[in-house]
């Protein structure tokens, strides 16, 4: 491996870069953004390429970087020339390159992810490995990708690790899309939270979701955890009627142990 200059016109995108959606980030950093920084700091971080077939390069990671110099009108860019790198080395770079960035579009990580997954025989434990990222967190990605086309274009990078662990429930949950696009649309005014709960709670029956949908908006779903216990109740979502049923567990539950008790404590332990 070395670094050097390498003229910008010797470069091409490899199919293997998973950025496809260059729009993605933009509320982050624009590629206006980029080139003003490097215009004024220099290119930080070289590019990563590998050598190409036809004598020129492929970029593997790098291509806001790369538009961004091209678009200061530079002629060469530092870079990281890598000749050792096969397919599956090159998706897996350019995914570890971004998959921690916000910028990068859920979409575009979920395919990455998915292109490893193909090219280590679905081991989604190597893929874990090669990439740093927790099984877990691969296969709610993953799940992505059974969403219908219509959901698909409306996840964006300013959706945070919850709203993907609620849209691979709703892709777990149901099989046919149009179920998917129904369940979608009628949570859409509820947190993260209730979301996962009323899907999970259908148990894949959509006939079900406008009953589940009303008991939300009734604060059936409101299960946050006490805040603290002092002569009351202090759970403020916890809807009153169930209040005195609350204090009673806790303090049926003192009344089991041998040990003193931190009642604040124990009511943060209640759910309902």
């Amino acid at each position: 491996m070395e670094v050097r200059d390498i003229p910008i016109d010797e470069i091409t995108v490899s199919e293997f870069n998973t950025r496809k959606d260059l729009s993605a980030g933009i509320e982050d950093s624009s590629i206006d953004d980029v080139a003003a920084s490097i215009r004024e700091k220099g290119l930080l971080n070289p590019i990563i390429v590998r050598t190409g077939f036809s004598g020129k390069y492929e970029l593997i990671a790098g291509q806001r970087r790369l538009l961004a110099c091209k678009k200061l009108g530079m002629k060469s860019i530092a870079a990281l020339i890598r000749s050792d790198v096969d397919d599956a080395d090159a998706t897996a770079i350019s995914l570890i390159e971004n998959v921690h960035r916000a910028e990068m579009n859920p979409m575009d990580k979920a395919r990455a992810f998915a292109a490893l997954r193909d090219r280590y025989t679905g081991d989604t434990a190597r893929v874990s490995k090669e990439t740093g990222i927790g099984v877990a967190t691969i296969k709610k990605y993953l799940a992505l990708l059974s969403l219908p086309d219509a959901i698909q274009q409306r996840v964006s990078t300013s959706d945070g690790p919850a709203r993907i662990g609620t849209l691979s429930t709703l892709a777990r949950t149901f099989t046919d899309p149009k179920d998917m696009l129904e369940a979608y649309d009628k949570t859409a005014g509820f947190t993260q939270d209730i979301q996962t709960q009323i899907l999970k709670a259908t148990g894949g029956d959509i006939s079900r979701i406008d009953e589940l949908v009303e008991q939300a908006q009734e604060g059936a779903f409101d299960t946050r955890m006490c805040h603290g216990l002092a002569g009351k109740l202090m759970c403020e979502y916890i809807p009153e009627e169930l209040a005195g049923s609350v204090i009673h567990l806790v303090e049926e539950w003192k009344k089991q142990r041998a040990e003193p008790v931190n009642v604040k404590e124990a009511a943060k332990r209640v759910r309902l």
